[in-house]
């Protein structure tokens, strides 16, 4: 299969008023409860959905055994953070906050995760998406690659399967395709 160069994300627009957009940092054990709140909060889990996250805890552990990275504002609030779990490669985690919806910052955090898994060495990221977000991950580079179906006991509903295929950068592009 031959790879398609995944482009890297613009940065975020500005915040009103002309101030930087989000920087992406490392998590910590001392950010899980911001994430944790974060995932829980989602409206994106509400209704059908809502039993996926309702007892969801983002652990110390899970953020110092994953590459778990956050998106903040320069006031320190968190916008939305992405898990990279690096073998098998698969994007276990990515949420942007609601009041952060529409303003680049999921497209941020995917450009981030694209390099840090090129940078890991990897040539693929699998990602089993919440329904509603396929056409996230498909305009920032993802394809879909199949569907896992439901486990009536977990996870009651069909979930759609995508791909980024991670092709190596040209020397002195910068990261653009």
């Amino acid at each position: 299969m031959n790879a398609v160069p995944v482009p890297v994300a613009p940065p975020a627009r500005p915040e009103p008023g002309g101030a930087p957009g989000p920087a992406v940092r490392r998590a910590t054990a001392a950010d899980t409860r911001r994430l944790t709140s974060l995932v829980r909060n989602s409206r994106a889990y509400r209704g059908r959905y809502a039993a996926m996250v309702s007892g969801y805890t983002v652990g110390p552990g899970y953020v110092e055994t994953h590459e778990v990275f956050l998106a903040e504002d320069a006031a320190g609030r968190v916008l939305g953070f992405y898990a990279l779990v690096l073998s098998p490669p698969e994007l276990d985690l990515m949420f942007v906050s609601d009041a952060a919806q529409g303003l680049g910052v999921g497209r941020l955090l995917a450009g981030h995760m694209v390099e840090r898994a090129r940078a890991a060495g990897l040539d693929h990221v699998r990602v089993v998406s919440h329904p509603p977000a396929e056409g996230f991950y498909t305009s920032v580079g993802a394809r879909r690659t199949g569907t896992v179906r439901a486990v009536p006991s977990s996870v009651p509903w069909d979930r759609p399967e995508l791909r980024f295929d991670l092709s190596p950068v040209p020397a002195g592009s910068g990261g653009a395709p």
